[in-house]
């Protein structure tokens, strides 16, 4: 494995950890705030804290011809995909969300393939319905043999496919010679900018939460947010296809349920355990084969 793949994975997986935890401290929070209201406190916490740190690092402002692709990166990647997350973990276990966005890596998978010209093998096009067989297998076992879509899933495959769109975006931002933290830190302001009618009550819950709830948020807006999406863009930016990274996704629903159990006690199945070393197999062939 060359020194660029390494870094590939290494910032990959250490997001995929830092994004799977949100889905349960999420759960944890939304036991006091709104779904569209903490999206904005996310974002607007995120987005500025980053701004004022990379403006002590002489972070450059976006140029004004770019300043629409930071509004609709901005859109998928912290309006659609975070708000319909929320939504979804109102109602579903934390690895029912999380197995759901995982299908995002196929829906970026083809959309790179169309939009950039990038080229999949057949090694790689079966290591991804390997993966989506363990999604599957998850979401089998844990309904008795029989898909149950209702209105949270059809939320939280909105998530997943409002992330392949991010993903494509980061992917053209990157191309235009912006860094991971410029990325971030302007989408997530974007973010906040079509959020604002929602930042009365944003404020406003903040104002009234407890310390476990202020806690909570500061860690989703800098840690998994701020600092999950930097790491991200860094994956992006070494990886010669965007798919290289977005498989790692497939990993999140295995971990997310691991940190359900220690945080909310929400006990897997066995469907979580199966389904996650099919999902891990997947990856495994993606990244030591598909890629060659």
């Amino acid at each position: 494995m060359t020194a660029q793949k390494k870094r590939v994975v290494a910032y990959s997986l250490f997001t995929i950890f830092l994004w799977a935890s949100a889905y349960p401290l999420t759960k944890i929070a939304q036991t006091h705030f709104t779904p569209i209201p903490i999206s904005f406190i996310r974002s607007f916490i995120a987005g500025f804290f980053m701004l004022a740190i990379g403006r002590m690092h002489g972070m450059q402002l976006p140029k004004k011809k770019h300043i629409p692709l930071f509004l609709a990166s901005g859109a998928l990647g912290y309006v659609i995909y975070t708000v319909a997350m929320n939504i979804g973990l109102m109602t579903l276990p934390s690895a029912t969300c999380s197995l759901l966005v995982a299908t995002s890596p196929i829906m970026t998978a083809i959309i790179a393939s169309k939009v950039y010209d990038e080229k999949i093998n057949l090694v790689s096009w079966i290591a991804i319905f390997i993966a989506f067989a363990g999604v599957a297998i998850l979401l089998l076992w844990d309904s008795g043999g029989q898909f149950t879509i209702d209105a949270a899933m059809l939320w939280m495959l909105l998530s997943a496919a409002s992330w392949a769109g991010y993903n494509i975006m980061t992917r053209k931002l990157v191309a235009l010679g912006y860094t991971s933290a410029q990325i971030t830190c302007f989408s997530m302001i974007a973010a906040a900018f079509w959020l604002c009618f929602w930042s009365a009550d944003g404020f406003r819950e903040t104002y009234t939460a407890e310390w476990i709830h202020i806690l909570t948020l500061l860690y989703l807006a800098i840690i998994s947010n701020a600092l999950g999406c930097i790491l991200w863009g860094k994956a992006m930016a070494y990886a010669e296809k965007t798919s290289e990274v977005a498989n790692f996704m497939f990993l999140s629903p295995l971990l997310s349920a691991l940190m359900s159990f220690i945080l909310l006690r929400e006990v897997p199945g066995m469907g979580t355990f199966i389904g996650g070393a099919v999902i891990i197999g997947g990856l495994l062939l993606f990244n030591l084969k598909g890629q060659k």
